[in-house]
């Protein structure tokens, strides 16, 4: 399978993960989920919760479906984020303005946008409630309602972030600050952590290590910083080809790197951080600060956690291959709040997005659907303010390079790439349903 972001042309190339390959379709017989509709006081044809990454890019592709007076999207931001630049804003190589749009926006054209949360699911009943009560059913639903971020689950958080030195790439609100920490270092501990839950982007943890390390190089206080990288997993990164290259950088640039440590408690009045040793459960370690840069603990939002669609962890269960929900066959899943086994990435969104739009077409036309997704992800891990080594790979963590070059090198046209390229495609292909 041929991997994402290429300029080449033809059928077989990627354009960030849209242009997936074409593959032939095997089709038979499907029997869609038809339980009792609520008395709703709207219906959709095609009802998509979550207007992130995922809900709009197949927002997009479903109006071309069935028309966008058929659509609906229910999101309650007012604003839309391409998150995978906060890296570059946490290291002051972008502005945060530059990340996000109005939700309005980005919504495609004609299609309903409902201002709400989702507060409910009924599958059984085809029909979803918001939090102001409405009541909406559907014929198709596509939940995208992303990752939740949990850092109430650390002690002494989120209010420790009212104090300095502190920052979080993982949310607008904290973003800022880890640019401020970086600048505000003078001489001492700067401590980056990576915690026991799935996240989001599983390689920005670390990209935010590197870019620390190059700044303070950059402004001369590199002798003066004793970087560390406390890490809940027990490796750098789960695809062996690019561990190594990373452990060579964490040697070369003296980085200090701690497995197995899980970030419990911030104490931002004392500059503290205390760590739990996953090996030794109880077992904790203090250390101080002088820069700390949190990813927080995650999970799924807390609508799916109970509902009928979510697995026993609280992910929506879809099948790996063709992204349909095991028990509703007209449900679906899509990116970072399904139990797909692969890295939860805005490359694999869009590479899913491809896979789901063939899915749905063909389950409206009472046809089996293709099984296609392999799990292609890709995580552009950033070692410098001009080098990125462009990780892709799929669920057997097997990679899958776009390039004929050895992707596992730091290279300055994958941080361009990264840097520029990215964002350009984002807003102007992917929201817009376009690859595949």
């Amino acid at each position: 399978m041929t991997p994402l972001v290429t300029v080449m042309s033809g059928p077989h190339a990627r354009l960030f993960a849209c242009l997936l390959r074409l593959g032939p379709q095997q089709v038979g017989s499907l029997q869609l989920h038809t339980g009792a509709s609520c008395a709703a006081r709207s219906h959709y044809e095609v009802l998509v919760l979550g207007g992130g990454s995922g809900g709009i890019t197949m927002a997009a592709r479903m109006k071309r479906k069935v028309g966008a007076e058929n659509v609906a999207i229910v999101e309650p931001s007012e604003r839309h984020f391409y998150q995978p630049i906060w890296t570059l804003v946490g290291a002051g190589a972008k502005q945060l303005s530059s990340s996000g749009r109005p939700t309005a926006s980005v919504i495609p054209s004609g299609v309903e946008w409902i201002k709400a949360k989702v507060a409910e699911l009924n599958p059984d009943k085809n029909c979803i409630q918001t939090d102001n009560g409405k009541e909406i059913s559907y014929k198709y639903l596509i939940i995208a309602l992303g990752i939740q971020l949990d850092y109430e689950k650390i002690k002494g958080l989120p209010e420790g972030f009212a104090h300095p030195k502190i920052g979080s790439n993982y949310s607008v609100k904290t973003v800022e600050k880890t640019w401020k920490a970086l600048q505000d270092f003078k001489e001492g501990n700067a401590i980056f952590t990576f915690p026991n839950t799935p996240v989001k982007c599983a390689g920005a943890p670390q990209k935010i290590m590197y870019l620390s390390e190059a700044y303070f190089r950059k402004t001369g206080k590199r002798s003066k910083a004793n970087i560390i990288f406390n890490t809940s997993l027990g490796t750098i990164f789960g695809v062996k080809k690019y561990a190594e290259a990373l452990e060579e950088i964490i040697q070369e640039r003296n980085l200090t790197v701690n497995y197995k440590q899980n970030l419990i408690e911030v104490r931002a009045d004392k500059q503290e951080a205390v760590f739990e040793n996953l090996d030794k459960p109880g077992e904790t370690q203090v250390f101080s600060y002088e820069m700390l840069h949190v990813t927080p603990p995650m999970s799924p939002p807390d609508v799916l956690k109970t509902s009928p669609v979510a697995d026993a962890a609280g992910w929506v269960d879809v099948d790996k291959e063709t992204l349909q929900h095991k028990k509703y066959p007209n449900v679906f899943g899509i990116g970072d709040c399904t139990n797909l086994p692969t890295s939860k990435t805005a490359a694999a969104v869009a590479a899913q997005s491809g896979i789901l739009d063939r899915t749905i077409s063909l389950i409206m036309k009472n046809q089996t659907p293709m099984k296609k997704y392999d799990g292609y992800t890709s995580c552009p891990l950033v070692t410098g303010y001009n080098s990125v080594i462009l990780a892709e790979f799929d669920y057997t963590a097997r990679p899958l390079e776009t390039f004929p070059f050895d992707q596992s090198k730091e290279r300055l046209s994958m941080y361009l790439m990264k840097a520029d390229m990215m964002p350009f495609l984002y807003w102007n292909l992917m929201l817009r349903g376009d690859g595949g």
